[in-house]
């Protein structure tokens, strides 16, 4: 296995893909000469050409429906949104065209493209460059959407996308991109499926992206007062929840962690499968844990309060399991 960064795990999946495969091709804001936002596709120009590497003007709309385009010709586009919070100047080319166009022509047109963008918080970038809106994704048909939060995730999922018959959303963390990991001969589960990241018996949180590292730190400080089980999601659409409904069986318990804000987010979809399928096991309901209701405020201290962090999510799992109380509550 090889150590690396978040980031250079992601250049190396383009990389390896775009050598492999000459009809991948890179397009977005600044994707060439700069290396785009995030250093993600640094050196990539000078290896492939601007044929295959391509700056486009500063028009989302425009990024998206060439990409779209350029799909239902033949060629695999990897488009970069620079910041997922500009999803909403997008909506029409993904929803209604990516999405929908291989169930409205009975299957003769795919559109095998990759939305590359990151979102979250962590860099004080407020409210319109900061948010975590994967819930307009997976509530979407026909988009398929994948949130790494390892560094072997962020290589073999990105691979996996490019391979997709459908429109893929890849949404990175901005707060991960220096994380280091090593990456694994192969991936750590199947496309669409979950990763058991840490066995316990006593309470079962599932989560993704970043959050997977917060809740992997209160696991530690939890033990062995309070075994944990982690689920991590990795992929919202498809998602295969059979093996997180197999751990609520066990356990009882159920956390799901997101930094999304919790109102009709991812949470709030998992929390009503659990209920579904796992109700004669539950000791207790599920319980969702994030992101405040309100727009991401640019000040750090503000900003870190508006979303779980390791310590929150150990208090919180220690009043699901044994009720001890915590510490907002004395």
């Amino acid at each position: 296995m090889t150590q690396t960064t978040y980031r250079d795990a992601l250049r190396r999946a383009l990389l390896d893909a775009m050598e492999a495969d000459g009809s991948v091709i890179l397009m977005g804001e600044e994707v060439g000469l700069y290396g785009g936002a995030y250093g993600v596709t640094k050196g990539l120009l000078d290896r492939f050409g601007s044929d295959r590497v391509i700056d486009t003007p500063i028009s989302e709309p425009a990024i998206i429906g060439a990409a779209i385009g350029a799909a239902m010709t033949g060629l695999r586009p990897v488009a970069e949104l620079m910041y997922v919070d500009f999803a909403g100047m997008v909506m029409d080319q993904l929803a209604n065209q990516a999405a929908k166009s291989r169930y409205m022509f009975g299957g003769q047109i795919s559109v095998p493209m990759v939305l590359r963008t990151q979102g979250g918080t962590g860099r004080s970038a407020a409210a319109q460059h900061s948010q975590s809106l994967e819930a307009w994704m997976m509530h979407t048909p026909g988009l398929r959407l994948a949130m790494p939060g390892t560094v072997s995730d962020a290589y073999h999922l990105l691979r996996d996308a490019m391979r997709q018959p459908d429109p893929v959303v890849f949404i990175e963390h901005k707060g991960l991109y220096t994380m280091k990991g090593e990456i694994s001969d192969a991936p750590d589960a199947l496309w669409g499926q979950p990763a058991i990241r840490r066995q316990g018996g006593d309470l079962t949180i599932a989560t993704y992206s970043r959050m997977l590292q917060e809740t992997l730190t209160a696991a530690e400080a939890l033990a062995p007062d309070i075994e944990v089980e982690i689920v991590d999601l990795r992929c919202l659409n498809p998602l295969d929840d059979g093996p997180l409904m197999d751990s609520v069986r066990r356990t009882g318990r159920c956390l799901i962690v997101t930094e999304a804000v919790t109102t009709g987010s991812v949470a709030s979809e998992i929390a009503a499968r659990v209920t579904e399928q796992c109700f004669d096991w539950l000791e207790e309901p599920p319980l969702r844990l994030g992101g405040e209701d309100i727009p991401i405020p640019v000040s750090p201290a503000l900003e870190r309060a508006s979303i779980p962090d390791a310590a929150l999510i150990e208090q919180v799992a220690r009043w699901l399991v044994i009720r001890e109380a915590p510490s907002w509550a004395a």
